[in-house]
């Protein structure tokens, strides 16, 4: 016969081992759901990582043309459009000061590139092959000075004429309060393009740069007048609306004088018309 007291010992002893059992499975089972965690987020970084590299080399070169891919960058990654858009933008007045600022622009990024095609063309460096021996014949007179040729060295009072920059910046009949912006922002942004500009060399990429600068240009100016054509006109039949004039006591939501609905409301039982509401 068993002894009771065995008996519980050993209910006991099952009871802290199925305990323990169970302990050590959710203790497993909760070291895999960590473990399984942890994998997801490696996952989920690794595919973050993947996501931003291909985004990286997918910006870098898209377009068959060197000239294009520069031309991309300046106007993505630097402060050319912002400023642009901003001084165009600033001129609300009437649309001819826009109109001045954005020729004006236009007109000055062409005749900056202008000198820089020149120099690449002929070539910066390239060297003297040829030596030219010119003979000169000088016949001294009695007064040397009197000789045309001669370059007189002493001081003579020159008259200074001082020049506006933003008159040779200005295009004659444009208006000159968007000259004088467009004077001011191209200064902003004049180095940033031309160094965009020098780090071409091939003839057809220079082309293609300047090319569609202009055409860029031309099309953000169009994005930009549009941009500011965002004013709804107002409908016609609230043109003919006529205002509530509160010194007559009349209600807003009903356009009934305060007194009229005032008599109305004896004639309604508010008990009844709250029962039917609830």
């Amino acid at each position: 016969m068993i002894d009771r007291k065995e008996l519980a010992e050993e209910l006991i002893l099952r009871e802290n081992v199925r305990k323990a059992i169970t302990a050590v499975f959710q203790r497993r089972n909760k070291n895999k759901l960590v473990e399984h965690k942890n994998e997801e987020r490696l996952r989920a970084v690794v595919r973050s990582m993947l996501s931003e590299s291909q985004a990286a080399v997918a910006s870098v070169a898209k377009h068959d043309s060197t000239g294009i891919n520069a031309l991309e960058d300046l106007l993505k990654n630097t402060n050319v459009l912002s400023v642009l858009q901003t001084g165009y933008k600033s001129l609300t007045t009437d649309l001819q000061q826009r109109e001045s600022y954005k020729n004006h622009i236009l007109n000055a990024v062409k005749n900056s590139l202008a000198p820089e095609e020149s120099r690449k063309e002929a070539g910066e460096d390239a060297e003297i092959t040829e030596e030219i021996d010119e003979e000169i014949d000088i016949d001294v007179g009695d007064r040397p000075e009197d000789d045309p040729d001669f370059i007189s060295i002493d001081d003579e009072e020159v008259e200074e004429v001082e020049v506006d920059e933003k008159d040779e910046f200005g295009l004659e009949g444009e208006d000159k309060t968007g000259r004088n912006r467009a004077f001011t922002d191209f200064g902003d942004i004049e180095k940033v393009i031309l160094r965009a500009f020098d780090d071409l060399d091939n003839p057809e990429d220079t082309a293609m740069f300047e090319e569609y600068l202009m055409k860029n240009l031309a099309l953000y100016f169009e994005k930009f007048e549009g941009e500011l054509q965002t004013t709804v006109p107002e409908p016609a039949i609230a043109a003919d609306a006529v205002a509530d004039d509160p010194e007559n006591g009349a209600d807003a939501e009903t356009d009934m004088p305060a007194f009229e609905l005032q008599e109305v409301l004896k004639f309604l039982d508010i008990d009844d018309i709250i029962e039917h509401l609830l």
